[in-house]
């Protein structure tokens, strides 16, 4: 068990909300990302999280912190599967590069919200009913296995009952009014364009939560290293993003490689009272089989592209 004060939690805190100050205050002001910028921002953000796994290594010693390590794993490469939604979203709705930064931001700054909630939600399931944690390891396999079984299949926004909904009840403008979400129109407030992607992106950062939470929970129970493990990941999904939006189509192995590690995840869930498998070999297995997939993805493309 992992004790951890309150004021590791609030310093924690005070560490996100100071980076996504900066990170708020480096974007003031509407303009393209570049893939060198997104490049720098993501080695950031990585070496953030790398620098509080070390921390959590020094507090608590090298079990807690491979649990971190493993779950920082996990959501960091599922997150490249919101990167797939995210352009497509960006593309259906043709919102400017300059303004594409804002929207991420705060869903990002939403999507740490939702995932706190669903976080403290797990950790009390999992405290009063211990058999949940079978129910979410059956549903990673599912999940894996519907994954991989439907990865040529893209997601239409037209078809997206949340955007019918959106439309039905909110009014919507034209344009994007200098990346503004509302505008004054008359006598009435009115959303624009950028309003609605704001709605999809959280409500897509929220589906996949649903799948990354229990994965995280299969290799740590512990509610900090939970949240923290999600919460650094979370935090360069904007520079992620922009570094590879434009590479997606050479990924083409990648969401076989992510429905492989929920399939994994899933089984470790499944053998808890059988045989606890090392962490060490959990971070193992899924960098495995991130690195193949990956590897392979680029070769296979780039022999297509001659």
């Amino acid at each position: 068990m992992l004790y951890v004060p309150l004021w590791a939690w609030a310093a924690v805190l005070g560490v996100i909300l100071l980076m996504l100050a900066v990170d708020l205050y480096a974007h003031r002001g509407a303009h393209v990302v570049g893939v060198r910028e997104a490049a720098v921002w993501s080695g950031v953000w990585v070496a953030l999280g790398l620098a509080f796994g070390a921390v959590v290594w020094w507090a608590w010693g090298g079990e807690f912190a491979g649990q971190y390590f493993a779950g920082y794993v996990i959501e960091k490469s599922l997150a490249v599967d919101n990167v797939f939604v995210f352009a497509i979203i960006f593309s259906y709705f043709a919102v400017p590069r300059e303004h594409q930064h804002r929207v991420l931001f705060y869903g990002v700054l939403g999507a740490l919200v939702f995932r706190a909630v669903f976080i403290a939600a797990g950790s009390v399931l999992i405290a009063s009913f211990a058999w949940i944690l079978y129910l979410f390891g059956a549903f990673l396999v599912f999940t894996g296995i519907r994954m991989a079984r439907h990865r040529e299949e893209t997601i239409d926004p037209e078809r997206s009952v949340v955007l019918r909904l959106f439309r039905r009840f909110v009014p919507v403008t034209d344009g994007f009014r200098g990346g503004r979400f509302l505008v004054r129109e008359g006598s009435r407030w009115v959303a624009t364009p950028l309003l609605a992607v704001l709605v999809l992106v959280e409500v897509t950062d929220v589906v996949f939560a649903v799948d990354s939470i229990p994965a995280i929970f299969a290799v740590t129970r512990e509610p900090f290293l939970v949240f923290t493990s999600n919460a650094f990941a979370v935090l360069g999904l904007r520079a992620m993003y922009f570094l590879l939006a434009d590479l997606m189509h050479r990924f083409v192995y990648l969401k076989l490689g992510l429905a492989l590690v929920l399939v994994w995840v899933g089984v470790k869930m499944l053998l808890l009272d059988l045989y606890k498998i090392p962490t060490w070999f959990s971070l193992a297995v899924v960098a495995a089989i991130l690195t193949v997939t990956v590897v392979t993805s680029l070769r296979t493309t780039r022999t297509t592209m001659r």
